[in-house]
């Protein structure tokens, strides 16, 4: 698999699978351009197979439109010379459709849908081509303040921040995708309701990433990462500096911070050389402050449920001299952190009688798994690998429904009524 997903990075897009329509960009680009801007519900615009070079930014601000190219490796639209606005394509519009073509080397961003109801982003690669690099775009497929949202079929390779990023949406479900070489493989950011499941995470800092950020809209939670292939995300991280990402160790498989009721499970996680899954509070970053914080913030992640996973390899290589320092120390040079690191911070508000409620705790049911406490609020001081408080069952988180989606199929057994996730 990894051997074959090499082949398809060197290969994806390089040429334009069709005709040369270089000499005939510029026609094309004025006519897409005014079939965006004339567009009306309904309407499906078609964009046939070729290698078309773009200067400048395309929007579209109509509801009910789809947009259609012949393949991801047959429609090709490359932003290498963009002189005009930051992202390959920005929507602002409900009822969206695009399928069957790429997007490659924008200044920013590569996909921004902004504000929309019903979104469909399916087939879609994006990519830098000159491979992993911080002044590529940050964001490859970027819906945000979305509801009802589904990405799928989809192929990001060399964003600076997160190749599939969600953010402050609803109702998300994220599968059958392969990110590679970005910082973030696919980030769930301060959403309410996602099923990430089915897709393949390789070759990125952070393989999936489930985060809450302050000072947004609203925070996130339910969120559930199922049925994945997350395995060697062990790329030096390139994200700029000061950006929460660039926070992100390399070597990450699943990153949960600062979120609450997460589920991971029927997943395969490996030979990510930091940790299998990195469960952390907003203080992990090292840069929370109650100044730039909103009061309201909750920083800590509760609710966390790991469980029928299968782990291998990792933790033999952690990123940043303090956790090689704590391998060595605990595990000596040839062995290996624990599947399970967290940062073993919890808000002492919510205990009661010492303990946090049960629905709160980070239960791990997963035979064979280990967990390290790394005590970060109190300087690395009291560093556990005892699992016995985390020997717990959570409620189960009920899967997100789609009306418009057909291929919804419920995932395990024992499935509570499928529902849209509130904020109830």
């Amino acid at each position: 698999m990894a051997a074959l997903a090499a082949a398809c990075t060197q290969d994806s897009g390089r040429s334009s699978g069709g005709q040369d329509t270089s000499a005939t960009s510029g026609d094309f680009q004025k006519q897409l351009l005014k079939q965006l801007i004339q567009a009306q519900p309904g309407d499906v615009i078609e964009i046939p197979e070729g290698h078309y070079q773009l200067n400048r930014s395309l929007s579209l601000n109509v509801d009910g439109v789809t947009i259609r190219g012949a393949g991801m490796d047959k429609t090709i639209l490359s932003f290498k010379d963009q002189i005009q606005g930051a992202e390959g394509l920005l929507v602002n519009a409900s009822d969206f459709t695009l399928e069957d073509l790429a997007i490659e080397d924008t200044i920013g961003d590569a996909l921004k849908v902004n504000e929309g109801r019903n979104i469909i982003i399916r087939n879609i690669r994006v990519e830098w081509t000159n491979g992993p690099a911080t002044e590529n775009g940050a964001y490859g497929i970027y819906p945000v303040q979305t509801e009802n949202t589904l990405l799928e079929g989809n192929v990001a390779i060399g964003a600076s921040d997160a190749g599939i990023y969600v953010g402050q949406s609803r109702n998300v479900i994220v599968r059958n995708n392969r990110a590679e070489f970005n910082v973030a493989g696919i980030e769930i950011e301060n959403t309410i309701g996602a099923d990430v499941y089915d897709n393949i995470a390789t070759n990125n800092t952070g393989g999936i990433l489930v985060f809450n950020m302050p000072n947004l809209p609203q925070p996130g939670h339910s969120t559930r990462v199922y049925n994945n292939k997350i395995y060697k995300n062990n790329t030096e991280n390139f994200g700029h500096e000061g950006t929460p990402v660039a926070a992100v160790p390399a070597g990450s498989g699943v990153v949960i911070n600062s979120n609450d009721y997460v589920e991971i499970f029927n997943n395969e996680i490996s030979d990510n050389d930091t940790a299998n899954v990195i469960v952390s509070s907003y203080f992990a970053a090292g840069y929370y402050s109650d100044k730039s914080t909103q009061q309201d913030f909750d920083p800590y992640p509760e609710g966390i449920y790991i469980y029928n996973n299968a782990f291998s390899g990792g933790g033999t290589s952690p990123d940043h001299m303090e956790l090689k320092a704590l391998k060595i120390a605990k595990f000596g040079l040839t062995g290996s952190l624990p599947d399970v690191m967290w940062d073993g911070a919890i808000d002492s508000k919510k205990m009661v009688d010492g303990k946090l409620p049960d629905e709160l705790k980070l239960c791990i049911e997963n035979e064979g798994v280990g967990i390290i406490n790394v005590d970060i609020l109190n300087d690395y001081k009291n560093i556990t690998t005892d699992i016995t408080a985390h020997q717990c069952r959570l409620k189960k988180l009920p899967q997100i429904v789609l009306d418009f989606d057909n291929k919804q199929e419920k995932p395990q057994e024992e499935q509570h009524a499928a529902t849209e996730v509130t904020d109830a």
